[in-house]
């Protein structure tokens, strides 16, 4: 199926990433649709990052870089976020139909963003999309579960009308769960494509280690307003993963401290209450979101 003239531009904001990199920029480059416009923001590395986008950056026009100073800490969420805005501001080109966040430890299929275009063509409510990631373990692909509306947060793109009708992304932990559920709230459709995948070179969550990052995304699901019984549902199914129990432990742990340290949440009453209501949907059985 042809693509025709669609035109998508990409932000990737990145740090620390000088051993994965590289494999993320060939990919992209490889692409048999390229994209009009590739953003990488140097969020601030003290290793060889900037050096690689700016090498890439001189041989490829459409590839550009900016170099944001280092705030000396990982900012969990909003972090992100700076970042991100930092390279849409950078945008040369408001000529476009898609735009998408991707992370800069990814490899994947050179026909990849060719096949993403194709279902936004053939689905004109779906708004927001992307593959599925995955991880090599001893030479076979291992894949992270997650509900079939939510795309990861590595790998993400937005049709532009919903995009605007979102208005971006809010500034904290859980960004890449709220859009979702605001697109979803506003009428639009939200999945992952499951038979296109992307190698992600480092696990989601551990750049801090195994325990932050769980307490990070218990943290994330307090920001975003979860359900505290959906909450508790999810962390008695976490229970026999690894790592086990403890995974359940630094989830709930992020989730409480949440509250005691009065951490603000997301401040859109109708999308946290949409969300609480599909969540409470899921535990008595109804058709939700999360099917």
């Amino acid at each position: 199926m042809n693509v025709g003239p669609t035109k998508y531009v990409v932000i990737s904001p990145v740090r620390d990433e000088e051993a994965y990199l590289t494999f993320t920029i060939e990919s992209m480059i490889a692409q048999t649709v390229r994209p009009g416009e590739w953003v990488i923001v140097n969020d601030g590395s003290t290793d060889g990052t900037g050096a690689i986008i700016d090498k890439y950056a001189a041989q490829y026009p459409w590839i550009r870089a900016v170099h944001r100073l280092n705030r000396g800490f990982r900012k969990a969420g909003g972090g992100v976020v700076e970042a991100f805005n930092d390279g849409l501001n950078a945008l040369s080109t408001s000529d476009w139909d898609f735009i998408v966040k991707m992370d800069g430890d990814l490899t994947f299929e050179n026909t990849y963003f060719e096949k993403c275009l194709e279902k936004f063509q053939r689905e004109p409510r779906l708004g927001i999309g992307g593959g599925v990631i995955c991880y090599i373990e001893n030479g076979a692909k291992r894949f992270e579960p997650c509900p079939e509306f939510h795309v990861r947060g590595a790998t993400k793109i937005y049709r532009r009308d919903c995009w605007e009708a979102i208005g971006g992304f809010w500034p904290a932990p859980g960004w890449d769960t709220m859009d979702e559920v605001k697109a979803n709230m506003l009428g639009w459709g939200t999945r992952s494509f499951p038979e296109l995948h992307l190698r992600h070179h480092r696990y989601t969550g551990t750049a801090d280690g195994v325990w932050a990052g769980l307490v990070k995304n218990g943290r994330a699901n307090y920001v975003c307003g979860y359900h505290p019984l959906f909450m508790l549902a999810k962390c008695c199914i976490r229970l026999p993963k690894r790592p086990y129990v403890i995974g359940s432990i630094g989830l709930l742990y992020g989730f409480l401290t949440g509250y005691l340290k009065q951490i603000p949440q997301v401040d859109d009453v109708k999308t946290i209450g949409f969300l609480r209501r599909q969540q409470l949907g899921r535990l008595w059985g109804r058709q939700t979101i999360w099917r």
